[in-house]
């Protein structure tokens, strides 16, 4: 393959000068995504994130080489016949940079004829550490060729080198990055020194990190493996949802559901947080939030695949974590519901839409936050936008609201059992979602099933499907298998039941399992996968009728 038909020139849309940006579908080598996106899987995967305290606790003895972690977008140098570009996991190909075209020299005057070299892009500042904030501004559209000028390449790895893709001791890899970028101006290696002894990381983490002010160390070592040491980060966000313990730590709090707040006052998913709690604070905190309890849209479940229970958003605690990603391996946006709250009529979580956010990671509960409130100054989105890169942030979500569902079918069943009224309720909805996201497919089925007689007197099953014909055939199954003989079919206000919708007590069910399991249907389609909700779930997503 000659230079000239690596990339389709005329797919190019120029920014500035030479600079001009292209989609991964220009390039007419397809293998060369895929390269970027599993080297960058892979690195992600072997590279243990640890903390300041973990140095003498969790690296082994042994020699390493540590780098100083620099503050960018994660790119690959493409070089083949004399040409020259960037790719990133997400498929973005950039051409014309100042810095490609002296790495292109280098190259050439060290007779390499093709090459993938891994390194990160990032922005040359006087004063401070790079951040990643600066590349995203540059590299969508540059003010001036200086802008352009600013953009520097730190490598730290090489991917294939003159068709070469064997994995080689880091050791000699590294000779080899020196060798032939040891003299680059914009495109350099990595800052980065050979460690004899696990204090000498201490050392280095006080000096470029503490002191410095850089983003952190990578560490790694052939047979020792990969660390990435960063300073713990802080974060305040609002209390959403718990779920309790199983087994014998049931009666404590196993993990609470997060959520940080846009500007315009909904509250965005963060994520989980399920250690730094002692035994007491587990105890209590169950019993608090089991009290605050309300409805909701959106459903989610833990590592246990047990369903969390909302609740108001009124507590604030305070968690750290080592790190925050905000794009995939393949470089896509990691999104986030957005939930809005509302007061009026009764309390529940509306879903709005998905937005991009990021990943915590290793969170740890600190402390309750008592003087703070959820509010967006208390539990502000800017935490995490301060520290990562996240699109979107200014849009107002709520202009984003999903398309509403339609409710195809419902039917209700009862039964007289011992002097009490059994309930079993069958819906089929049309969600209207399903080009929203993966979070929504295109049908739902829900089944209650109110057993006043059971321990657990309520308890829901979930089926989901992108056929018509098959969510028809899940809801028949549904049905056949739950009504067998003795059941009788609600006929009495069937058409205003339909017309009030789910989740509205219908006044015609005067009943009072009619009525309670009318009020503990989701009052929309759920957005949740089926995967979600595996068979040993929906068994645990019941919710015990309470008295009075």
């Amino acid at each position: 393959m000659n230079a000239a038909a690596l990339l389709d020139k005329s797919r190019v849309e120029i920014k500035l000068g030479d600079y001009g940006v292209a989609p991964a579908t220009a390039l007419a080598d397809p293998g060369i995504l895929p390269r970027v996106q599993e080297y960058r899987r892979r690195s992600s995967s072997r590279m243990q994130p640890l903390d300041r305290d973990d140095i003498s606790r969790k690296v082994p003895a042994a020699e390493y080489h540590v780098s100083r972690k620099v503050d960018g977008e994660f790119a690959v140098l493409v070089f083949r016949d004399g040409q020259a570009f960037t790719i990133n996991p997400g498929g973005t190909v950039r051409v014309g940079i100042p810095w490609v075209e002296e790495a292109a020299r280098l190259l050439s005057d060290a007779h390499v004829k093709e090459a993938l070299v891994a390194g990160e892009l990032y922005v040359a500042r006087d004063g401070g550490r790079p951040r990643v904030h600066d590349v995203a501004a540059i590299t969508r559209q540059p003010q001036s060729p200086g802008d352009l000028g600013r953009l520097r390449f730190a490598v730290f790895d090489i991917l294939s080198l003159d068709g070469d893709a064997t994995e080689r001791p880091f050791a000699a890899t590294w000779k080899t990055i020196e060798k032939l970028f040891g003299k680059g101006h914009a495109v350099h290696p990595v800052e980065a020194k050979v460690t004899a002894d696990v204090a000498a990381i201490e050392k280095l983490f006080e000096q470029w990190v503490e002191r410095d002010g850089a983003e952190g160390l990578v560490v790694r070592n052939d047979t020792a493996g990969m660390f990435k040491i960063k300073p713990r980060h802080t974060l305040d966000a609002a209390v959403i949802g718990f779920t309790e313990s199983l087994g014998d730590r049931q009666g404590m709090l196993h993990d609470m559901l997060l959520a940080v707040m846009r500007p315009e006052g909904t509250l965005q998913v963060l994520g989980r947080v399920g250690g730094g709690f002692g035994d007491d604070q587990r105890r209590s905190f169950l019993c608090d939030l089991k009290d605050m309890v309300v409805e909701s849209e959106y459903a989610e479940v833990n590592a246990d695949h047990v369903a969390y229970q909302m609740v108001q958003p009124e507590w604030v605690v305070e968690i750290s974590c080592l790190d925050l990603i905000s794009q995939t391996t393949r470089g896509g946006t990691v999104d986030r519901m957005v939930l809005d709250y509302r007061v009026n009529g009764s309390r529940q979580y509306n879903v709005v839409t998905r937005l991009p956010l990021a990943s915590v990671i290793s969170p740890q509960f600190i402390r309750r936050r008592d003087d703070k409130s959820v509010v967006p100054q208390d539990i502000r989105i800017a935490q995490l936008t301060d520290l990562v890169e996240v699109p979107g942030v200014d849009r107002d979500s709520r202009q984003m609201t999903l398309p509403a569902g339609e409710l195809l079918r419902r039917e209700v069943f009862t039964k007289e059992l011992k002097g009490q009224t059994m309930v079993r309720k069958f819906l089929l909805w049309k969600t209207n979602k399903e080009s929203s996201g993966d979070e929504f497919p295109a049908f739902v089925a829900h089944y209650t099933d109110f057993s006043p007689n059971r321990k657990d007197a309520l308890a829901r099953e979930v089926r989901v499907s992108s056929s018509r014909a098959q969510i028809e055939a899940l809801f028949e199954g549904l049905r056949e298998s739950n009504v067998k003989s003795g059941w009788q079919r609600y006929a009495g206000g069937a058409e205003s039941v339909i017309a009030a919708g789910p989740g509205m007590k219908e006044a015609v069910a005067t009943k009072e399992g009619l009525a309670t399991a009318d009020a503990a249907e989701p009052r929309s389609e759920p957005a949740v996968h089926e995967s979600t909700l595996a068979p040993s779930v929906r068994k645990k997503r019941t919710t015990k009728k309470k008295s009075g």
